[in-house]
């Protein structure tokens, strides 16, 4: 098998944060993306979003400009949380697929998309980015998205849907919906 965990975020309705996606559901098997579940609790306010112990959350948007460096293709997208996770590439922003890299490994990352677009700085309501790795494969990320728009890859991407745990997304008390 190519690829080995699933990392599914949507962009909830009443979220405060424009870009912040929340995880939903995954194998929870990845440790990079398992080390940024939240460690202690954050009160929910009227100004910004709160979460609970083992929520899993990070923001989806443009490149931010300090992100620029020497790389020969500027990304489209950045997956971000504090600091950048991974710059995404969308050759056909049509499709719904993109891929990246985790940083700091040597990990593959392919998106598949629903509704993920940026309108005036805010990520879509409803917005579903499901995150799949294919562990030790970054030099091959770019034929990795071939093979995930061709279709070969869907019988592994259904394989990891149906492994993955939901995951609730609770809002801490006195949260809006």
């Amino acid at each position: 098998m190519i690829l080995t965990d699933l990392y599914r975020f949507e962009k909830k309705a009443g979220t405060i944060s424009k870009l912040r996606i929340d995880c939903t559901a995954s194998t929870r098997s990845y440790e990079p993306l398992e080390n940024k579940r939240a460690t202690k609790g954050l009160r929910h306010t009227d100004k910004r979003d709160g979460c609970n112990v083992g929520d899993l959350f990070c923001y989806f948007g443009d490149v931010p400009e300090q992100f620029g460096g020497d790389a020969k293709r500027k990304a489209d997208r950045a997956l971000t949380k504090t600091k950048n996770i991974s710059s995404i590439y969308v050759p056909d922003p049509c499709s719904g697929l993109a891929y990246g890299d985790m940083k700091g490994t040597a990990d593959a990352l392919l998106f598949v998309m629903q509704d993920a677009e940026v309108t005036d700085g805010r990520l879509n309501d409803g917005a579903v980015i499901e995150i799949f790795v294919a562990r030790g494969l970054a030099r091959n990320r770019v034929a990795l998205y071939n093979e995930l728009a061709d279709g070969l890859l869907d019988d592994e991407i259904a394989a990891l849907r149906e492994r993955a745990l939901t995951e609730s997304v609770t809002r801490p008390e006195g949260a809006k919906e």
